[in-house]
């Protein structure tokens, strides 16, 4: 059976990789529901994870990259039983947390080439090759002799992917990797994580909503461990574009507006305040039909507005 297993994944490590999970639940010591029973298929691609701060996203990610427990569940990489093999899901995995460490005083080839040793690229001169390749990719060669320490914010997060496509994963974790970063290094990031994302299953997890919307095919929203809403992103995108109606309002008049319609947004434009309704209706009250967005659908899913049916497994 072993050997079988063993036969199976070396055919899949030429292919996508899809991920199943199954019934997923993790409660905190101090009662905290992280997970509450989350099923989920992830195909190929880049997949979005959505969810406001505390959400659940990190303790799932944490989960997958094998570096947390769960208290009930399971869940699959193609053949690999996640939860119960995790040396065969790390040598297919790159991981990039939330909280990426760096030795300040370090080069980034320095620090590159110590990370491909111990992914067991022992040969010095492939190794090099790696480690210039993945530079060259991440668009850090020119700084590769620079310390670490002297990184910006987007530099550093390249150089947390560099470090992630180590070993060419299969499957690759990212968690708020756009947090903090200026505009223009959130696009030079977009435009490297599209590039990943052609031939392996990437994990986005956000609360930027924007990521997703410019990224991801297929999403998921989570919120208070529940799994509310997934699919493709665009047909989600759909299922609202007619029930969204907005109008510009006086801001002293918003609770009001709270009271007598299903408010989903507001948020200043022009230092004018514009609110957002979900309706399949026409609400009247002087507001104007509006072409639905990701955003329109985050917000009205988290204020429990817009449901679907919440189980996405294949």
């Amino acid at each position: 059976m072993a050997l079988q297993k063993q036969g199976l994944r070396r055919q899949n490590r030429g292919i996508n990789m899809e991920l199943r999970i199954s019934n997923l639940s993790k409660t905190y010591a101090n009662g905290v529901v992280a997970l509450d029973n989350i099923s989920l298929t992830i195909p190929a691609g880049m997949f979005g994870l959505l969810g406001p701060n505390g959400a659940g996203k990190s303790t799932l990610m944490r989960t997958l990259a094998t570096l947390q427990e769960c208290d009930a569940g399971s869940v699959f990489l193609d053949d690999i039983d996640v939860l119960d093999e995790k040396d065969a899901v790390r040598r297919v995995l790159g991981y990039l947390p939330q909280d990426f460490g760096l030795y300040p005083k370090v080069t980034a080839y320095e620090m590159l080439d110590h990370f491909a040793l111990l992914k067991g690229l022992s040969n010095r001169n492939r190794r090099r090759e790696v480690v210039d390749g993945l530079l060259q990719q991440t668009n850090l060669f020119e700084v590769r002799h620079q310390r670490l320490g002297g990184f910006s914010g987007g530099m550093r997060q390249r150089f947390g992917i560099a470090q992630a496509l180590l070993g060419d994963p299969k499957l690759i974790i990212v968690d708020e990797p756009t947090a903090g970063l200026d505009p223009q290094e959130r696009v030079r990031f977009h435009n490297l994580l599209s590039d990943i994302g052609d031939d392996k299953t990437v994990i986005l997890s956000t609360h930027i909503v924007s990521d997703v919307a410019d990224l991801c095919a297929n999403m998921a929203i989570i919120n208070q461990g529940h799994l509310l809403l997934c699919g493709p992103t665009q047909e989600l995108i759909h299922d609202v574009s007619d029930k969204i109606w907005a109008r510009f309002i006086d801001k002293r008049d918003l609770p009001s507006f709270q009271i007598r319609h299903p408010v989903i947004s507001s948020r200043l434009l022009s230092g004018r305040t514009l609110i957002h309704v979900y309706s399949e209706t026409d609400p009247g009250d002087g507001f104007e039909e509006a072409l639905g967005d990701l955003e329109d659908v985050y917000f009205a899913t988290i204020a429990g507005r817009h449901r679907a049916d919440a189980s996405c497994d294949a």
